[in-house]
């Protein structure tokens, strides 16, 4: 992958975690008209406060559009919230990892996949299948193996939900429909928008 792909699988990683984050504060609003105080915030956030995702504990009012499901062991639940293609040729898969167990679930390692150089700790070992075109999609790497996915998965406390996001080379724009698998986890049907 060349510098300049690997510059736009970042940007597009950005973008949709810029997407997901717009979301979930939009979610966090109340209908109230904006008071005086409540104007100073946005410039607060833009100053970088706002770079890190608040703990997901189930506050948001309005909780994000889930267009699938997949099961996983141990009271593991993925939720995909969109799946979204863009004009630069990526498809991009976002959604949470809840923990509906009444303990912490540790063995996220077997998400990683089984290739050589998967990076640790995440959700690299994710496919899309086009059951159509008959192809296989795997997560996007950088040169140095690195995959455009989420990292650092290592606990999921109960009761806890963590945002996740992939990223796919895109399938043709006739293909509307992928299967998402991750190791351990059910199959799950996905729409693509965009």
């Amino acid at each position: 992958m060349s510098i300049r792909q690997k510059a736009k699988v970042r940007g597009g990683a950005a973008v949709a975690v810029a997407a997901v984050l717009a979301l979930a504060l939009a979610g966090c609003g109340g209908g109230d008209k904006p008071k005086e105080p409540q104007k100073a915030a946005p410039s607060q956030s833009q100053a970088g406060g706002a770079q890190k995702p608040a703990p997901s504990s189930g506050n948001t009012s309005a909780p994000l559009e889930v267009i699938a499901t997949a099961k996983g062991p141990s009271g593991i639940v993925l939720e995909v919230n969109s799946v979204v293609r863009d004009q630069d040729g990526y498809l991009t898969v976002n959604g949470q990892l809840k923990n509906t167990g009444s303990q912490a679930f540790v063995r996220t390692s077997e998400w990683n996949g089984v290739e050589k150089n998967a990076s640790p700790a995440s959700v690299a070992g994710a496919t899309l299948v086009d059951s159509v075109g008959k192809k296989r999609y795997y997560v996007l790497r950088d040169t140095e193996g690195r995959c455009a996915c989420t990292t650092g998965l290592s606990r999921i406390a109960a009761s806890e939900s963590v945002p996740f996001f992939a990223q796919f080379p895109a399938p043709p724009t006739t293909t509307t429909e992928v299967v998402f698998g991750l190791p351990t986890f059910d199959t799950a049907t996905l729409k693509i928008s965009g």
